[in-house]
């Protein structure tokens, strides 16, 4: 195992040359995403029909996605998507700000010349991306997604734990389902290349001090804009049930 390097073109798919491997991807993106309806039931038939896939590669991938935790199972009556609620992403938060403080004062403490090049590298990427679509100004840009998962991991490729930098990347997943529900291109103003920049600027003067309070507050600041939003949806799903029910 070799750390304190991280593939700045890895865009964390990994392989797909199994079939089963291309429904999880394919399935775990559309989870991730919120193309699927959370707590709706996801029949293998259906699954099947949608991702052209055989019952058993697909079943393979919904246990895959059940043992990450991007879906549940009930006991003999197959597979549902896991809810989203506003006390998820609080302990979310808070668990996401627990581990990557670990991980991020450990990789400062075994940084080496490469990790800095690379975080100085992945840093100018991010900051040369568009945050938002052009296609669509109220939605995030895929390839900045994709830069900006790179950054964050870059931070902690040097603190020797692959464990710790998977249980990382989970946490980031759940998060980026959150920030996709909650529509993050259309939250309130912010300059979020400040914040990356501050946290590199941190980082490579080894203030890990520094580093970890701007990353906790650059977390925080996420999560406050998604819980406003997710409040928000809520009101306006018990506005709509009121209103369908005085008719």
């Amino acid at each position: 195992m070799t750390y304190g390097a991280a593939n700045l073109n890895d865009d964390g798919t990994g392989s797909k040359s199994t079939l089963a491997s291309t429904v999880y991807h394919q399935l775990r993106e559309d989870l991730l995403s919120g193309a699927l309806e959370t707590e709706s039931k996801l029949r293998v038939e259906w699954v099947v029909s949608k991702y052209g896939a055989g019952a058993s590669p697909v079943r393979e991938a919904l246990n895959r996605l059940a043992s990450e935790g991007l879906l549940g199972r009930h006991d003999q009556r197959g597979f549902f998507i896991m809810p989203v609620s506003a006390a998820e992403l609080d302990e979310l938060t808070r668990t996401r700000c627990w581990l990557e403080e670990r991980a991020l004062r450990e990789s400062l403490a075994h940084r080496t010349a490469e990790w800095e090049e690379q975080l100085v590298l992945a840093l100018h990427r991010l900051g040369r991306a568009s945050r938002l679509s052009l296609q669509n100004a109220t939605s995030l840009d895929s390839d900045w997604e994709k830069l900006h998962r790179t950054f964050h991991r870059v931070l902690i490729s040097a603190c020797r734990s692959h464990w710790l930098v998977g249980f990382c990347d989970q946490l980031s997943d759940h998060a980026y389902r959150y920030r996709q529900m909650a529509n993050d291109g259309e939250s309130i103003p912010r300059d979020d290349f400040a914040e990356h920049r501050l946290i590199a600027e941190c980082a490579l003067d080894g203030n890990a001090d520094g580093a970890v309070q701007a990353l906790i507050e650059h977390y925080q600041l996420t999560a406050s804009i998604c819980m406003e939003r997710f409040k928000q949806g809520e009101v306006s799903k018990v506005a709509a049930s009121a209103a369908r029910a005085r008719r």
